[in-house]
């Protein structure tokens, strides 16, 4: 049965009225009695699965300098070797959202979330008993794998626990523990040799797979599966014992029951399932279009030009002011909105990418037509002194505007949009995106710039972020305060 349409596009075609604020007046009153003790609690198992997918991305920015050297000639790394060790998490993460698309349909959030504890630790587990080069790939593929599958399940699984009050900081906390993971790793690479890095990074995954084992199910998977009564306790676990729980569980019962079933061919010619599914795959695609990898690749030499001698602690000043301004995001999304932080975020990286390209050009300007050059040539020319700052500047804008909506915001906005029986299906089709996409820029950037030189691929960045905007102005529902019924597109 297609899903239908008027139960499916709450959020754009709203009615006015005495009902609907009758509705608003009893869910405030409702919403004033929950306690959120519980629910931080079981947010805080779920994100340290966010918190061991950074420190997979940061894993390798510390431990490749490490394996380029090491005395052991069957663990040694290339030049392509260190290229397929850094970038191949990202194939075992596309594979993971596919995965776990599937499972947080057939086994439900909770145990998805725990399965996924277990690639994290065997593929560690692999990097630290490695006698070879195959073994590090293969540990990198398993912690891609997890990665991949947590990208996906963590934000459904907050989603559904979170009320509307709380559910964009809740929401957000994945993409903050993700850069801290980052962070983390970037400082214990300073202290840590790459086996010992690995058993620190195994630890994050281990706690929540022991915490998770206490944490309830959502609520509303439990009602998609007829089992009101755990949804009941479950409500009441994440809301504490002054909540009405059955109240919102007569309304989530209420709003899902023409949304139950399998998802047929036909569902996807309904627009309650095409047009969200085509705004979360465009988020994650703008996402990957803004430039991040490019930035981040040039990072460490950009401080280095700027006279910055140490550039692993240079390296950690940026994951550090990714840290604080998602947190900024974190604490703000429930009452700026998405689209807002969407739009100043676009914005922000549209100009910095677009001065990174200045910097650039008037570099090349400077040094003579070298658009033949690779990405270390480029700095290797050392620029004018007066031109560092703009880099700098520029690194910094793109850096906080990332941080405050489009690191953040595309997973949190994937997790809310979509219709409960299509969940599973539409969200492995935005990581898959994701992580698809953020592969093929990875392995292609090299061939970009020597196409369009480093100044052009910066202003097609730049582009590609004032196109993000008008995206988000026109395409991206806000979906500040709203339930999940009624976010429904």
């Amino acid at each position: 049965m297609a899903i239908q349409n008027e139960e499916t596009r709450r959020l754009l075609d709203a009615e006015d009225g005495e009902d609907e604020t009758a509705v608003r007046s009893e869910q405030d009153e409702y919403l004033d009695k929950v306690k959120n003790g519980k629910l931080f609690l079981a947010s805080f198992a779920a994100v340290l699965g966010p918190l061991s997918f950074g420190f997979v991305l940061g894993y390798s920015s510390p431990t490749i300098p490490e394996l380029s050297v090491i005395t052991d000639s069957r663990l040694q790394l290339d030049d392509e070797e260190a290229s397929w060790f850094g970038s191949i998490v990202t194939i075992g993460a596309a594979i993971g959202g596919l995965l776990g698309g599937w499972m947080v349909d057939k086994i439900g959030r909770k145990l998805s979330l725990m399965f996924c504890a277990i690639p994290y630790i065997f593929g560690f587990t692999v990097i630290i008993a490695a006698q070879n080069v195959w073994m590090l790939y293969l540990g990198r593929v398993l912690t891609g794998l997890a990665s991949g599958i947590t990208s996906l399940v963590v934000p459904l699984y907050l989603s559904e626990m979170a009320h509307e009050r709380v559910r964009g900081t809740v929401g957000s906390c994945v993409q903050l523990m993700v850069v801290t993971g980052i962070m983390g790793a970037y400082i214990a690479g300073l202290f840590l040799d790459w086996r010992w890095l690995a058993i620190f990074c195994s630890i994050p995954p281990t706690l929540m797979l022991v915490i998770m084992c206490f944490m309830p199910e959502t609520p509303r998977f439990l009602l998609s599966q007829g089992k009101r009564r755990e949804a009941v306790e479950a409500l009441r676990f994440l809301r504490g014992p002054d909540a009405p729980v059955e109240w919102e569980c007569d309304r989530i019962e209420e709003a899902s029951e023409d949304t139950r079933g399998c998802l047929g061919m036909a569902d996807l010619k309904d627009p309650g399932v095409y047009k969200p599914l085509g705004v979360g795959i465009m988020l994650m695609l703008f996402q990957q279009l803004t430039g991040i990898n490019a930035i981040m690749f040039y990072a460490q030499s950009i401080f280095e030009n700027a006279h910055f001698k140490n550039s692993d602690v240079a390296t950690v000043v940026v994951a550090g002011t990714q840290v604080v301004f998602t947190a900024v995001a974190a604490l703000v999304m429930d009452h700026a909105g998405r689209k807002f932080l969407l739009i100043l975020s676009g914005i922000s990286m549209c100009l910095s990418t677009a001065a990174f390209g200045v910097y650039f050009k008037l570099s090349t300007e400077t040094h003579g037509n070298s658009s033949g050059l690779g990405i270390e040539e480029y700095f290797a020319h050392d620029p004018a002194a007066d031109l560092s700052w703009l880099a700098l500047a520029s690194m910094g804008i793109f850096i906080t505007g990332f941080a405050l909506g489009w690191g953040p915001i595309p997973w949190l906005v994937m997790s809310e949009i979509f219709p409960s029986r299509v969940k599973g299906f539409a969200s492995s089709v935005c990581v898959l995106t994701n992580w698809g996409t953020a592969f093929l820029i990875t392995k292609t950037f090299q061939d970009l710039m020597d196409l369009l030189s480093s100044a052009g691929t910066f202003w097609f960045f730049s582009g590609c972020c004032a196109l993000n905007v008008v995206f988000t102005i026109f395409f991206v529902p806000e979906t500040k305060g709203q339930t999940l019924e009624q976010i429904q597109l």
